[in-house]
């Protein structure tokens, strides 16, 4: 299969993100720098509001696309305001913003602390979804290792299954279905060698696995 069908942006739902967390002004005041009333030089700056970090992180992400850097105050957020709203709200766009930089690890990560933190949030269903989409756009040839896919299709058959009413499934439940085909000709290829061996035996059972937990949904009636 070539890889670069694999690779789905996130297209609609990259803008609805941005949208769905951004409903929130920016704030205009900047605060200014508070003196110490004793001249301690060392003296730790006091914390910003939450939603002015948040809307600075916001304004990274999307306008300027400096995702890394947007990491970092959606993180100054959950350090200086931990059990406060704004803290959920920029776990997700940490996750997000994670994603985007195509730093896969720490965006599944942190969508997954997401997830395990906040099971039912709305916005549940998109830290899953990013989890999915960070396992599948590292989707490889099928000449090598799939542990990658088979987590993809895993995590993605979560958002199938537990959110099938969200604005994710229908995305996620398409990705799901490239990966499984992915697996499909994994074990076509080995099959194959198996053949050429003359492995007629270890053929027939990796033949039967795509028979049996690959085919298409759908395109087997009852007899």
């Amino acid at each position: 299969m070539n890889v670069s069908r694999l690779r789905l942006a996130f297209g609609s739902q990259r803008r609805s993100a941005v949208l769905r967390f951004g409903l929130v002004a920016l704030v205009a005041v900047s605060l200014g720098a508070c003196s110490n009333l004793f001249g301690d030089k060392d003296a730790l700056p006091p914390d910003q509001p939450p939603e002015k970090l948040y809307n600075e992180g916001l304004y990274l992400a999307d306008q300027q696309h400096e995702y890394k850097d947007a990491v970092k105050k959606f993180e100054e957020v959950e350090r200086q305001h931990p059990y406060s709203e704004w803290a959920r709200k920029a776990l997700i766009m940490a996750a997000y913003s994670y994603y985007q930089a195509r730093e896969f690890d720490d965006a599944i990560a942190t969508a997954k602390r997401y997830v395990t933190l906040h099971p039912g949030s709305p916005d549940a269903a998109y830290a899953q979804y990013i989890i999915g989409s960070a396992y599948y756009d590292q989707i490889v040839d099928i000449n090598r290792d799939q542990a990658r896919t088979e987590k993809a299709v895993a995590a993605l058959d979560e958002v199938v299954r537990k959110f099938p009413n969200s604005e994710y499934a229908v995305s996620a439940k398409r990705k799901m279905d490239i990966a499984r085909d992915q697996l499909a000709g994994r074990e076509m290829m080995i099959g194959r060698y198996y053949m050429k061996k003359k492995d007629y035996t270890g053929a027939i059972n990796r033949f039967k696995i795509v028979v049996t937990q690959y085919r298409p949904r759908g395109t087997w009636k009852k007899r």
